[in-house]
């Protein structure tokens, strides 16, 4: 059952962004909803200025890959950026998705003129996605290495990678080299001697 104030604010959602909403879900004590790339800045400028609203603090932003999300094949878009905001003043939370619309060259607008914090999180849903933020002054990789090739959070990138690094003595630094590593099946299997645990406390 959900609370008075959760019900509030989904009314208030539904008023203030009509037509707007690509979608609206209320699932575990939470709003969840969704805006197409084109009015996810008017929308998360609506959420924080709005005086019922007020989600004037930027959680957290993450990169999402729906590539066969759930055990299933995915039929809509593939890339999502999703924001967790919270609202101080009314102690509430709502969770902003946008997908992008090109599969090949994910893009969604920067929210850091919204929330200056997405900065860095946009840089880790770059870094690891592949998602490019539309407006951020300073977009490059922040986990992973200056010449790391792919975005390893990808469904389809391989878990040994592309290429691997080592430190090579003769040249006394740093190098890369094509993966060494034999993909293999691991099959687990338990090996005891006869009589484990036989006549033991």
């Amino acid at each position: 059952m959900s609370s008075p104030s959760l019900d509030a604010l989904k009314t208030r959602l539904e008023a203030l962004f009509e037509g707007r909403l690509r979608g609206l879900i209320v699932d575990r004590g939470e709003i969840s909803i969704t805006v197409s790339s084109a009015a996810l800045l008017a929308v998360a400028t609506q959420l924080r200025d709005d005086s019922e609203l007020c989600f004037d603090t930027l959680i957290d932003l993450c990169g999402v890959d729906y590539m066969n999300f759930g055990n299933s094949v995915n039929e809509g878009l593939r890339f999502a950026s999703v924001c967790h905001l919270l609202s101080v003043q009314n102690n509430l939370r709502l969770r902003l998705k946008v997908f992008a619309p090109d599969d090949d060259f994910p893009v969604v607008p920067s929210l850091t003129t919204v929330w200056p914090v997405a900065g860095w999180y946009e840089r880790e849903a770059f870094d690891l996605y592949g998602i490019v933020f539309e407006g951020h002054n300073d977009l490059r990789r922040i986990l992973t290495d200056y010449g790391f090739v792919g975005h390893p959070f990808r469904k389809d990138f391989p878990v040994s990678g592309y290429v691997e690094m080592r430190y090579d003595p003769e040249q006394q630094r740093v190098i890369y080299q094509p993966v060494s590593i034999e993909p293999r099946e691991n099959v687990p299997r338990v090996v005891r001697e006869d009589g484990y645990g036989v006549g033991r406390n």
